[in-house]
């Protein structure tokens, strides 16, 4: 039997030396953490029209799915395995604004090298291999 994951795109809005971080609020799931834009892509669209989609739905930002670069890929075990992409964009239209007030209560721009307490941890993980250039990721993986 073969196994079928979850694929999600999260993207690494870049200005200068910050990453656009949202904080969750009253989704369930990691609530009060912060991530960056993601979700999970909906059948008939590649990874960079999945990271454009999301990014406009959270912070109105609209990005040319050819603006994006994929940076990293995770192979990922929580309750159950999932692959993420992870797609860097450093040229977008408009200003961030929250438009998920639902399930966001904050967005800002953060240091790339000193990140909030609080950052998901295979977010952070891959934030953190990002900027040593690392590509290929596993996160939840007994050692």
């Amino acid at each position: 039997m073969r196994m079928h994951v979850p694929v999600a795109a999260h993207v690494f809005l870049l200005r200068e030396e910050s990453v656009l971080l949202l904080r969750r609020f009253n989704t369930g799931y990691e609530d009060g953490s912060f991530s960056v834009p993601a979700g999970h892509l909906d059948g008939g669209e590649t990874v960079r029209e999945a990271a454009s989609r999301e990014t406009e739905e959270e912070t109105g930002l609209r990005i040319a799915p050819g603006n994006f670069e994929v940076v990293a890929v995770m192979h990922r075990k929580a309750a159950a395995e999932r692959i993420d992409f992870f797609l860097v964009a450093r040229h977008w239209s408009g200003e961030p604004v929250n438009r998920e007030p639902g399930r966001c209560d904050l967005l800002d721009w953060f240091p790339l090298a000193s990140l909030p307490g609080k950052v998901i941890p295979y977010v952070r993980h891959a934030l953190e291999r990002y900027r040593s250039g690392e590509w290929f990721l596993e996160h939840g993986w007994p050692a």
